[in-house]
């Protein structure tokens, strides 16, 4: 019983001393940064978003009084501003770490935009560092700025797309908004086509998404894009990093039949960016080496200004196979070609579409790479 006694002390003399308060105390004590040493004051860059250029900005250390680690980060404000209420801030490279920050051109665009300074204008930013330690925050003794000229583009490139309004195939419910193709970093495009009434393009199709819409050849922050000459069918194009758009008219789309050297068959609009023609005969051409099936197609459309011009799709390959239940999906894919001669570029049709009835349809889906199936009736 007294060994026992001894042993329930000693717990408690340990629980006891485990729970004594500990007298540390953090200490935040710190000299802030004192030069930013780039770039120079007042340094002129003229923005290229869509490259990969950037810009470095460095600083002195600052320095802790216990020696321990800094962190920072790089407040931007308008040139009047007092960083109250930055535009923007970012962490220094390194996790913060680092007395460094490497910023895109890309960034130094949308701290631009958000700066007041317009596409196409040249203006000035403000800057400083701010250097952390604990719950001490510290401004640098200096600020500095830099001069930018912008773009003509966006500074926020929307990351998705969509097409909606009472002119469009979806109408005015924002949930069943077209979504455009991104076709290249801040361009898409949508086949599709639009009535006589208003539509514009939103970011997202749920809450309140920003707006867009096509004044002319360029792409526009608010406001909405009116259809007045009848229903079409178009390639509406925006580029966000030039603020450019493009409305083309498809007039027709034709299978070019090659041993015929003619088309044999157009196809016809049936919604959703579909093009297809049905249960139509298809008779490969008896040449003396054998049977030819080879065909393309061609988008005939009119350009923004009025001009009428034709487009060519075709196969990756200037020649192939016919291909079989084991070709990819590949096969099939839409290619712009520039040679529109007779043969080249040219699919086949499979052996069993010889003679027989088929649906041939072309779809510019703006979720998979652009298409088309044979169906064999």
């Amino acid at each position: 019983m007294k060994q026992y006694i001894i042993t329930a002390c000693s717990i408690l003399s340990i629980l006891f001393t485990a729970c004594k308060k500990d007298n540390y105390t953090l200490n935040t004590n710190m000299q802030p940064v004192e030069k930013l040493t780039a770039p120079l004051d007042n340094k002129y860059i003229k923005l290229q978003p869509t490259t990969s250029a950037s810009v470095s900005f460095e600083w002195d250390q600052a320095r802790a009084e216990d020696g321990s680690l800094v962190l920072y980060e790089v407040a931007f404000d308008k040139e009047g501003g007092d960083f109250s209420s930055p535009v923007a801030k970012f962490a220094a490279d390194g996790g913060g770490v680092q007395n460094k920050l490497t910023l895109s051109h890309k960034d130094l665009n949308s701290i631009a935009g958000k700066a007041g300074i317009a596409s196409l204008a040249t203006g000035k930013i403000k800057w400083t560092v701010l250097a952390s330690k604990g719950y001490n925050i510290q401004p640098a003794a200096e600020s500095k700025l830099i001069e930018v000229e912008r773009p003509n583009g966006f500074a926020e490139i929307p990351l998705d797309v969509f097409l909606t309004g009472e002119a469009t195939e979806a109408g005015t419910d924002l949930a069943k908004a077209i979504k455009l193709k991104a076709v290249s970093p801040g361009v898409y495009e949508v086949y599709t086509s639009l009535k006589n009434g208003k539509y514009h393009f939103v970011n997202r199709n749920t809450g309140t998404p920003s707006t867009y819409s096509i004044s002319g050849t360029a792409v526009k922050e608010g406001g909405e894009s009116e259809q007045t000459t009848g229903t079409k069918v178009y390639r509406l194009r925006l580029d966000f990093n030039n603020a450019a758009a493009a409305s083309t008219e498809i007039t027709g789309i034709g299978l070019w039949f090659a041993p015929l050297n003619k088309f044999i068959y157009d196809l016809s609009y049936e919604g959703n960016s579909i093009w297809a023609f049905r249960n139509q005969p298809i008779t490969f051409k008896q040449e003396s080496w054998g049977r030819d099936e080879r065909y393309k197609f061609r988008v005939a459309v009119i350009g923004s200004d009025g001009t009428p011009g034709e487009e060519w799709f075709g196969s990756s390959n200037a020649d192939n196979n016919r291909p079989t239940a084991g070709t990819p999906l590949s096969f099939w894919e839409f290619h712009p070609i520039s040679n529109n001669d007779q043969w080249n570029y040219c699919y086949k049709f499979a052996s069993e579409a010889d003679n027989k009835n088929c649906d041939v349809i072309v779809t510019f889906a703006p979720d998979k790479n652009y298409t088309h199936e044979v169906i064999v009736k």
